[in-house]
């Protein structure tokens, strides 16, 4: 089995797609009637998402004829808030596979994967002092939590239990141990920067700063000494010798009545401990100053002194930059997932010849088979767990299978990235082959500059179904 795709981190077409084994890494809970399934190594799945919700490549650079420097300021200082945020995400998967037990009920699935994840938030005050300064801005406070960054780097290693507990009922958890490559977090910074009337001289700033971040791995890196000394650190690091964690993952699928099906799933519940290779940057207190203060009576004798270097002494003291080595836990991005679906229309017939009955996956499950219906439609909510609060998805999706060979989804989503989402996925079941593509926001494919994402993705499974019932 081999995918290849970039997608947005919301996988809204690939769930509750059953008749991909992707899905089941969305909702470890998912009906399966797969025997087994198996993955090439490194290309079973290759993912990645960069977006920005409030402005775009295309209003930066676009050839208009417009000063670049008059477009930074008018689309960036001037419309960007500290709520806009710029994230991206990379899944490299370089083992996937699952088998059905000797309890036909009970499906285990395994993998490993590598993921990339970053978000920052616009620094809203930070960029107006670096662009402007703070010439003529008398009484105006600089608000450094404005500063909000995270990021990670960690191999996942994934071993699943999905049990179908009766006809209407199946759940499913997945237990996943982290190991940490490289982590950085600032995101608790508080404080401000403010200019004021001063006493002694025309203009006092104050600094009062509660400042920090975290890094763990990233000293490691930057003590190898050459590229072979970066491998063999990454490769450490990847397997068990960086920073270890625990998560989970737990899913279910339900059935309210023959046509009307409830699922969700809550993904990567779990914390990382960072031992290994930790370093800590703080800066902390308050200091007022009027700039460089000299008593021309008291000080005539020794104007030889470094004024400056005691000011920058005294500002030092009073906000001391530490660092440190402590260990610290961080949390993963938790995300949720949830669906309702009504099937309606006429029964297809056996589903992509696996079965010679009218049944929906879950079937190699034993027990009472279930009819599955030409056309599904439904909503879908997703949430994940962000710096500055969680994040909401909204989907519609329609589902249309024709034959036993196709199944095409239609989606509709609105986020902050975008309300016109458009989605579309194809799936082609021939025998034991499955091929799908998927693509989201397709109406930003007419220019990719001024799209605030764009995603696709595409694979070939070899699945068994197990023996006819």
């Amino acid at each position: 089995m081999f995918t290849l795709g970039a997608r947005a981190q919301n996988k809204q077409i690939l769930y509750d797609f059953n008749e991909i084994p992707q899905s089941l890494n969305l909702n470890p809970g998912m009906e399966t009637d797969f025997k087994w399934f198996a993955g090439i190594p490194f290309l079973s799945g290759i993912s990645g998402y960069a977006g920005s919700n409030n402005i775009s490549v295309n209003d930066i650079f676009a050839d208009d004829g417009l000063d670049i420097n008059l477009k930074i300021r008018e689309r960036a200082l001037n419309v960007l808030t500290p709520k806009d945020e710029f994230s991206s995400t990379i899944q490299l998967e370089y083992i996937n596979g699952g088998f059905r037990s000797a309890d036909p009920t009970i499906f285990y699935s395994f993998g490993g994967y590598l993921e990339l994840d970053n978000i920052t938030y616009w620094p809203q005050d930070y960029a107006s002092l670096i662009f402007d300064g703070n010439a003529d801005q008398l009484d105006r406070e600089y608000d450094l939590s404005d500063l909000k960054s995270r990021g990670s780097m960690v191999n996942v290693m994934h071993f699943g239990i999905n049990k179908r507990m009766d006809r209407n009922l199946t759940l499913g958890v997945r237990a996943k141990l982290y190991s940490g490559i490289v982590d950085y977090s600032t995101s608790t910074n508080k404080g401000y920067f403010r200019n004021t009337i001063g006493q002694n001289n025309r203009i006092a700033t104050t600094l009062s700063a509660d400042l920090m971040l975290r890094t763990s791995g990233i000293e490691a890196f930057d003590q190898a000494a050459d590229d072979d000394a970066v491998s063999s650190e990454f490769i450490k690091r990847a397997f068990l010798g960086g920073d270890l964690g625990l998560g989970l993952d737990v899913g279910f699928t339900y059935h309210l009545s023959e046509r009307t099906t409830l699922t969700g799933s809550i993904l990567d519940l779990g914390f990382m401990h960072h031992s290994n290779s930790a370093k800590t940057y703080s800066l902390e207190g308050r200091a007022t100053v009027e700039g460089i203060q000299i008593d021309i009576l008291e000080d005539f004798a020794n104007l030889n002194t470094d004024f400056w270097q005691n000011l920058v002494d005294e500002v030092e003291a009073a906000i001391p930059f530490n660092t440190d080595t402590k260990s610290y836990i961080s949390f993963r991005p938790t995300k949720l997932y949830g669906s309702i679906r009504n099937d309606f229309g006429e029964p297809v017939g056996n589903t992509g010849g696996r079965l010679d009955c009218n049944c929906t996956v879950g079937s190699s499950g034993g027990g009472e088979l279930r009819m599955a219906y030409r056309n599904s439609i439904g909503a879908q909510i997703y949430m994940i767990n962000r710096p500055r609060g969680p994040q909401v998805a909204l989907t519609g999706f329609y589902t249309r299978r024709i034959g036993n060979i196709i199944a095409l989804k239609a989606t509709y989503t609105a986020d902050k990235f975008t309300y016109t989402n458009v989605g579309l996925g194809l799936n082609i079941q021939a025998g034991p082959v499955n091929l799908y593509a998927m693509a989201d926001n397709l109406l930003s494919y007419r220019n990719l500059a001024a799209s605030h994402y764009a995603s696709f993705q595409f694979g070939m499974n070899i699945i068994s179904w197990g023996a006819k019932k």
